[in-house]
């Protein structure tokens, strides 16, 4: 999975992390450790993060 690809995405439409932790209802801390790669997204969580940004979650977790 690439995790590098949720911060491209958040960064490409001016977003901060804060703003997407609170769309998951996480902690910035959590955020942050999830989108580094250190921890994983849930499968719920990746789902959501698709609705955010507007995509489909293979384009986010998937490499092509």
């Amino acid at each position: 999975m690439t995790y590098n690809k949720v911060k491209e995405l958040r960064q490409q439409n001016g977003i901060k992390q804060k703003e997407v932790a609170e769309y998951l209802n996480l902690k910035i801390s959590t955020y942050s450790s999830k989108e580094s790669g250190a921890r994983k997204f849930t499968i719920y969580e990746g789902m959501k993060l698709a609705d955010f940004f507007n995509c489909d979650v293979k384009d986010i977790f998937l490499n092509e």
